[in-house]
């Protein structure tokens, strides 16, 4: 059996603003391209309402015009189109070496979406990959939007599933890009489930995938404004 790796858990009570996020990803992994060799990091939290445009994503997924959208709207350096973020959907951040995991972003993205997959069974509920799409289905149903960045090997941005969130902001994009395929959320097969409840799991999902064990950081590695 491989050995465990290191890594900070960065966990927010409360949902934040996108920008906060990403300033602390990128705070994260400009640690990791200074010294490789330091602890993976990874951020779970939630957001407040927004929208995020992958790099090269098209505005022609949006339902609104750009320069005045419902909620903020940001462009972000993740692959991906157009997504929507809210409360009661769970965020997951991994800040990584991918040397360490494999150096290759298709099989990261694989190993995310089994993470979500993994999860899936522990509810009794079967996760369904689509071929040639990123994320993780129920019953037809998108539950998980999955989009990365990586700059030398040192990855961004991750997962979100949507567990008891409303689903009324997707009604005003297209998302990920698709249009056939509608999102849902975990709370539909099971009522009552909330994104609290399933804080623990995930983490335990996402370690025992990777192969790391999660600790709280220490005042040398804590993040400003936190």
């Amino acid at each position: 059996m491989a050995p465990q790796l290191d890594a900070i858990l960065f966990e927010a009570p409360r949902p934040l603003a996108f920008e906060r996020a990403w300033r602390a990803q990128q705070q994260l992994q400009q640690r990791l391209l200074l010294d490789p060799s330091s602890a993976d990091a990874l951020l779970l939290l939630e957001h407040e309402p927004c929208y995020t445009l992958g790099r090269g994503a098209s505005t022609a997924h949006l339902c609104f015009a750009p320069d005045s959208p419902p909620l903020p709207l940001l462009r972000i350096d993740r692959g991906g189109e157009v997504t929507h973020h809210a409360p009661g959907q769970l965020v997951l951040y991994p800040v990584l070496n991918l040397q360490r995991h494999g150096a290759d972003l298709h099989v990261y993205l694989r190993q995310l979406e089994q993470v979500v997959i993994d999860l899936l069974a522990e509810l009794g509920l079967e996760g369904e990959r689509l071929d040639g799409l990123t994320g993780v289905w129920l019953e037809g149903r998108k539950l998980a939007a999955i989009g990365v960045g990586a700059r030398r090997w040192i990855s961004q941005h991750g997962l979100a599933l949507n567990v008891d969130c409303s689903l009324d902001g997707f009604a005003a994009i297209v998302p990920c890009g698709i249009a056939d395929r509608p999102v849902g959320r975990l709370w539909d097969w099971r009522p009552g489930l909330t994104a609290a409840q399933l804080r623990q799991p995930l983490l335990r999902c996402f370690a025992s995938r990777f192969k790391l064990q999660l600790r709280a950081p220490r005042a040398d590695e804590a993040l400003p404004g936190w």
